[in-house]
């Protein structure tokens, strides 16, 4: 006997996770998270009917299956409004036009299919709650239906032709304000209030599934509707052919082909749904769709969902599983931070632009015995993501590192040792001004002119401009060239790569950003106010903060050492990490 096919397609999240589909197993209750055959993980029902001819064999399982009762369950396809179809059992046409709430024909039997659409943002999973909206509605009613799923987009499809595009089946409850859908004619409105549309639990390929599909529905445990896709009065394929005479249909549309007869209106005297009510609507293959009525005091969740929907993604947010591991909120950003280490002394480092935290990787491996050291990447850089709407500037990276000196509970009586390299060596100037009780020591490696010299800034936003239109390759080569000495180019050809490594490892809209940024600060640094201890690091052959800047630093800074690195450019610690070592050591 061949092997069951993992093709009782379900959505869900657990633990928060990204959106993941997974096979659900009747039998145990359990959910099989699957991937593709690349191993890459399945996150959207879309995306398995893109895939169907990969996935024929089927989808790959990953490790470990999941309880069912410990995922939330998700509507199958969420984004689009549901194609339904009305009065499309001979049966429940004849008791429709009887009920009074018919307003479309006054025959029993349709001449056409009837056509609507219901909105997406009345679609919910499985067993979340319907609200049954009293101010609006007093005849809420149940339409048990088969949904029928598109898998290949088609305009003008023959009906010979229409099961090439099916792809499988869904269960629909195509809840419905009567009074609604016959006053205003068309079906629309009394369709589609928020949490009228359950979908799910599952979707199914029509290959493991019977031909005919028999449909039961349920309302508290007694049966109200029972027929098959047989008794169809406009068949599936007659519906695809219709719906696409003028209409493209897309994968992934699905079309809601209508109910049978039993639904409350058809009952003496007729019976609308009430609170605490459970619908359950069972179709052969599909499982059961099971949703339960709201009392009157819940609060409509689609409100809220839609409220924080947005059309932005985060901008580098692939790396950390879409900000979801990995990261810390620091001043409500999602930001990579780590400490190592443990002493009464806090160090905390901040990179500059195209480095990330790993840059101060050759200090902290020697430093992390005798201190606590935080080490973070600065919003858009490393694995920090960035949101489209953040603007990134120097003001704001001294707030983000406000909120690592609070995480790293530094206090004026235990103040911390700041490094700062680069750019970061800007953020760390302001930070110390604004902070001074709480930072002890200052260490500056390769500081830039303050303010930039215009041909300078220039540069950064061409760069900016580079990195936006041809990514970080544009950008790479100049970067490296000026930013590492011929000397480390000529002898050090892995301390080159890994500079190249660190540019090419940035996000493009991130390094834009920040290179934006380090162009737009123009504040003129009160160097001459800084009290603190200070030690300033230039590299002998850094183009970009040559000595002669450093030597300008400290001798504006009241309480400052300067060292210089012979044959080193402005990647320091990449360069000649031992020589950095050497010239922090008396200073720590």
């Amino acid at each position: 006997m061949p092997p069951q096919r993992l093709t009782n397609y379900i959505l869900f999240t657990h633990n928060n996770s990204p959106r993941q589909v997974g096979h659900l197993d009747h039998a145990t209750s359990t959910i099989t998270p699957l991937s593709l055959p690349s191993g890459t993980p399945l996150t959207s029902l879309y995306q398995v009917i893109e895939a169907s001819d990969i996935l024929s064999s089927s989808a790959l399982p990953l490790p470990s299956a999941l309880p069912l009762s410990s995922v939330q369950i998700l509507p199958p396809f969420p984004e689009r409004d549901v194609l339904a179809v009305g009065k499309n059992y001979l049966s429940h046409a004849a008791e429709f036009n009887r009920s009074g709430f018919d307003a479309s024909d006054t025959v029993d039997r349709p001449s056409h299919p009837v056509i609507f659409t219901k909105r997406s943002t009345s679609i919910i999973p499985h067993g979340d709650e319907v609200l049954l909206h009293p101010e609006f509605t007093s005849t809420a009613d149940y339409e048990g239906e088969v949904g029928v799923i598109i898998g290949r987009a088609g305009f003008r499809v023959s009906e010979a032709d229409a099961w090439d595009h099916v792809w499988g089946y869904t269960i629909i409850n195509d809840i419905t304000a009567r009074e609604r859908q016959r006053d205003h004619k068309q079906f629309y409105l009394g369709k589609s209030p928020d949490t009228f549309c359950p979908m799910g639990p599952i979707a199914v390929p029509k290959e493991d599934l019977p031909e005919t599909l028999t449909l039961k529905t349920h309302v508290n445990g007694q049966l109200r509707q029972e027929a098959t896709t047989k008794d169809l009065i406009f068949s599936i394929p007659h519906l695809i052919a219709t719906l696409s005479a003028a209409t493209t249909l897309r994968p992934g549309d699905v079309i809601a082909t209508g109910t049978p007869a039993g639904v409350g209106i058809g009952l003496t005297p007729p019976v609308y749904l009430k609170p605490n009510d459970t619908i359950s609507i069972s179709i052969s293959g599909l499982g059961t769709l099971t949703n339960k009525i709201a009392s009157p005091a819940t609060v409509n969740p689609t409100l809220s969902r839609m409220s924080s929907s947005s059309s932005f993604t985060l901008t580098n947010a692939s790396r950390t599983l879409n900000a979801t591991t990995s990261l810390t909120q620091i001043n409500s950003k999602p930001l990579s931070y780590q400490t190592h280490g443990s002493g009464s002394t806090n160090i905390i480092f901040v990179h500059g632009l195209g480095g990330t935290k790993d840059f101060f990787t050759p200090l902290t491996s020697s430093l992390a015995t005798s201190a606590k050291l935080h080490v973070y990447d600065f919003e858009g850089q490393g694995l920090s993501p960035t949101h489209p709407l953040s603007v990134i500037s120097i003001p704001s990276l001294v707030s983000d590192l406000s909120g690592i000196f609070s995480l790293a509970e530094v206090t004026p009586d235990a103040p911390a040792v700041l490094v700062g390299h680069s750019m970061g060596s800007l953020i760390a100037i302001q930070f110390a001004l604004q902070n001074p009780s709480l930072v002890s020591k200052l260490i500056l490696i390769g500081p830039p002119p303050s303010p930039l010299p215009e041909p300078a800034a220039n540069a950064l936003l061409a760069a900016a401009a580079q990195a936006r239109s041809g990514g970080m390759s544009a950008v790479v080569n100049d970067a490296v060239a000026a930013g590492v000495s011929e000397h480390t180019r000529t002898t050090n050809p892995l301390a080159t790569t890994a500079v190249r490594l660190s540019l090419l490892g940035q996000d493009p809209e991130g390094y834009a950003k920040a290179s934006s940024a380090l162009a737009s600060f123009t504040e003129p640094l009160e160097l001459e106010k800084l009290t603190v201890e200070t030690l300033v690091v230039s590299g002998g052959e850094d183009v970009i903060s040559p000595p002669a800047v450093g030597e300008e630093y400290g001798r504006r800074i009241g309480n400052a050492k300067s060292a210089v690195l012979p044959n080193v450019g402005h990647w320091h610690l990449i360069e000649d990490p031992n020589g950095v070592a050497e010239a922090l050591k008396g200073f720590l």
